[in-house]
């Protein structure tokens, strides 16, 4: 029996997609609308930007170093969301690394198809660089289809021969866009949101006739040699559940340093719900610490 607090989180899913279908765009302005109600942690300052030729918002909470940065790239199914529905959960991530978080306003599909979303959170990427914040102190972050994103940009940063970051967190991330993972069907009945039929859906919008098998649109396909040490969390009521242990297998598989956090009873993205949900804050002070962890090994090795 989930706690009344977990109960409300998945019932705020329901709500979510139980909302208006109309156009594309109007699904996204209730999407950010919907999120937007959520409160902004006191102190939270927003600054919009333009970093590496693309938009975004810079969060920047009190106390925090201005020579770390996390580069946040949100989820939504690649089709979906901005900067503006998730500032409350930026707010938090800012104040649990002490970094300044930029959360990346990539072109969204089907407008802009697969890879657009990538190159634009890489030239984020490189624009935090260029802004004289070394690899060293940036942390990648992002959930669910942004959780997929955070690897993509890891692979197309490494294979462009870019300096790495000290880390990367994925939070339910989807890195399967076939949709094959066993959980995708046992988990069906306790994930409102991430059902099989709309993720289908929405990858063709993002793939645009591209294969699902290429590594950089579903990175449990792809050589992870190389890249940073990451942080997966993922909770037992997702249909993605098992596209986070896939990953971390493959990572495992190709030495990369990972931690799996599996959360009992969660949901997907729970830490959306973080003001009222404990387990949300929990895991998002468990990313302060792999952030804090990461970038504290930098500093000493240089």
């Amino acid at each position: 029996m989930p706690s009344p607090e977990t109960a409300r989180a998945i019932q705020e899913w329901r709500d979510l997609v139980s909302g208006p279908r109309g156009t594309l765009d109007e699904m996204r302005q209730h999407a950010d609308d919907h999120f937007a109600n959520i409160p902004l942690l006191p102190g939270a300052n927003v600054e919009h930007a333009e970093v590496g030729g693309v938009p975004g918002d810079w969060l920047t909470m009190p106390g925090a170093d201005g020579a770390r940065a996390v580069l946040y790239i949100h989820g939504g199914a690649f089709v979906l969301c901005s900067p503006r529905g998730y500032r409350p959960l930026g707010t938090r991530i800012a104040k649990a690394t002490r970094a300044r978080t930029f959360l990346v306003d990539y072109r969204l599909a089907p407008e802009h198809p697969f890879p657009a979303a990538i190159q634009d959170s890489a030239d984020a990427y490189r624009g935090i660089l260029a802004q004289g914040v070394a690899p060293s102190s940036i942390v990648i972050a992002g959930d669910s289809a942004g959780g997929n994103l955070v690897i993509a940009t890891l692979l197309s940063l490494r294979d462009a021969g870019v300096p790495l970051p000290a880390g990367g967190v994925c939070i339910s991330p989807w890195v399967d866009l076939e949709c094959v993972g066993e959980t995708m069907k046992s988990k069906a009945d306790v994930d409102p949101l991430c059902t099989y039929d709309s993720m289908v859906a929405e990858a063709a919008l993002y793939l645009n006739g591209h294969s699902a098998r290429d590594p950089l649109a579903s990175p449990i396909h792809a050589d992870l040699r190389g890249l940073p040490p990451l942080l997966i969390q993922v909770g037992t009521e997702e249909t993605l559940l098992d596209d986070s242990k896939r990953l971390a297998r493959r990572a495992e598989d190709a030495g990369v340093s990972v931690r799996l956090e599996i959360f009992d009873g969660m949901p997907h993205v729970w830490h959306v719900f973080a003001s009222y949900l404990p387990e949300g804050q929990e895991a998002i002070d468990k990313i302060g610490q792999f952030v804090d962890g990461r970038l504290a090994k930098a500093t000493s090795a240089s």
